[in-house]
């Protein structure tokens, strides 16, 4: 879809956004007689989807490592969204196939949405894996992996439209013990015509709700004190129960993704609940009264908007207008005043003109959103722009246009963060600063990263901040 020129106030967000191996905090010490290394790239799912293949290898006598060199197989879950993504995979791989020629034994596959895209091309082309999973196809894993075992080379990227891995629990390979992700979807039914997601992960289907219920319970009985539900668009999220021969074979009420919402919050007071990622077509009233009504659902949406151009957002089939959209951020601070905002912006997308462009920037004049993700247009093989519109913004032209939409969203963001100084938030505590280990940091409702002193606090505990100072990306403070 595009390639990140650069990474903004991502503190909170660097983890998942960049390749990363399991902590070391969660290695389990069992005595399995073969390990697994696992790297995940890109997006929350696939991290998660990295837990539920985990959970998979381990029931099936693999053990975690976080030493490369100790692995009998090593796996890359993999990321198709941007071409540069899919440029780092190729490099890990290729530095992969050098370490296997001094440990003959060693299995290297490829998994996630590369896997899915590319199918047979690492096997008979590049040679460089072993194994070439799709994301539909994580059950799969061992057979495949016997498969391999025998010398021949295992595939399978068939999609599903049932599947949902709902009676998997997942390892938490890198969580900290305090945030947890969990799926409450897979697939997406929106043909936006630069995304590949739909080809990769499939045709949307929504998990069974009950599970992701014990998921919750279950997360908080471990000590966990927030959850983000995962979907590629949330709030299209609608189960229905199969009959219960109990109710005389009647289906029990369907759940939406409001009634989700509230299920979940109602488990504990003390369990922050976050989502991600709303799509503006589909969230509802329903859910903005719901985050309203809650005090631990967090007054945050992600709702990317990719361009403010409507000619441009016709072409990029997000089926809503930039005045559409305005409308549905002033219903979201009608309803959640206080509401923290992000979004995803392209520049660059085929025929956009200086026009459309500076559309783009004065919407996000309007929106001033407290994080942004920002992209140039990169071609992606198979999407529907790809095949029907012709890339002909010059390169250089996307990035000078990428350097105004940041240069906008700094002072945004700055002004956002200038706001929140001398006001107090209530703090859920992550862990010790990567900066300065005398400093502990954690995030606020609206999902801000606030730093401090440390002190008696811990992880996991809450503790009232008053804010003293900022930077563009992080509030500075004291504990009240």
């Amino acid at each position: 879809m595009m390639e990140l020129l650069q990474t903004l106030n991502t503190k909170q967000h660097d983890e998942r956004r960049q390749g990363e191996a399991f902590s070391p905090n969660t290695v389990l010490e069992t005595p399995f007689k073969k390990h697994f290394y696992i790297e995940s790239y890109g997006c929350a799912m696939n991290f998660a989807d990295s837990e539920v293949v985990a959970a998979i290898l381990q029931s099936n006598g693999f053990g975690a490592t976080k030493i490369l060199e100790e692995a009998d197989l090593v796996l890359v879950n993999t990321c198709s969204i941007r071409e540069k993504a899919e440029a780092t995979v190729r490099k890990r791989l290729t530095e992969f196939r050098k370490l296997k020629k001094a440990n003959p034994g060693m299995l290297v596959g490829v998994l996630g949405c590369m896997a899915e895209r590319l199918k047979e091309k690492f096997l008979q082309e590049e040679k460089l894996v072993d194994l070439v999973v799709g994301p539909d196809a994580y059950r799969t894993l061992p057979g495949l992996i016997q498969e391999a075992e025998t010398g021949q080379k295992a595939v399978n990227v068939l999609l599903s439209r049932e599947e949902t891995y709902a009676d998997i629990a997942p390892v938490r390979l890198n969580s900290n013990g305090v945030n947890a992700f969990v799926s409450i979807m897979r697939g997406c039914n929106n043909m936006c015509s630069f995304c590949v997601v739909p080809f990769t992960r499939g045709r949307e289907r929504s998990r069974d709700a009950n599970s992701i219920i014990e998921e919750c319970v279950d997360l908080v009985n471990n000590g966990y004190k927030e959850v983000t539900l995962l979907g590629q668009n949330v709030d299209s999220y609608y189960w229905t129960a199969s009959p219960n021969p109990s109710k005389g074979g009647i289906y029990e009420a369907p759940v939406t993704f409001a009634k989700l919402l509230e299920r979940v919050a109602l488990i504990n007071p003390l369990l922050r609940v976050r989502f991600s990622t709303s799509h503006p077509k589909d969230i509802t009233d329903e859910v903005l009264f719901t985050i309203a009504k809650y005090d631990n659902i967090c007054n945050y949406i992600h709702l990317p908007v990719q361009s403010g151009s409507s000619r441009v957002l016709q072409m990029m089939n997000r089926t809503y207008t930039r005045e559409w959209y305005i409308a549905k951020v002033n219903r979201i601070r009608e309803i959640i005043p206080d509401c923290g905002l992000s979004t995803d912006m392209i520049t660059g997308f085929c025929t956009e003109t200086e026009e459309d462009h500076q559309q783009s920037l004065s919407l996000m004049e309007y929106c001033k959103y407290d994080l942004a993700y920002m992209y140039f247009y990169s071609e992606r093989p198979g999407t529907l722009a790809a095949r029907r519109f012709k890339d002909d913004v010059p390169e250089e032209v996307k990035k000078r246009r990428l350097q105004e939409m940041i240069d906008l969203y700094r002072g945004h963001s700055l002004a956002s963060m200038q706001k929140d100084v001398g006001k107090t938030f209530n703090v859920l505590i992550e862990g010790a600063s990567k900066k300065n280990a005398d400093q502990l940091y954690g995030r606020n409702d609206q999902n801000k990263v606030v730093v401090f002193p440390k002190g008696t606090q811990k992880k996991g505990e809450y503790v009232f901040i008053k804010v003293s100072a900022c930077t563009a990306g992080t509030l500075l403070g004291e504990v009240e």
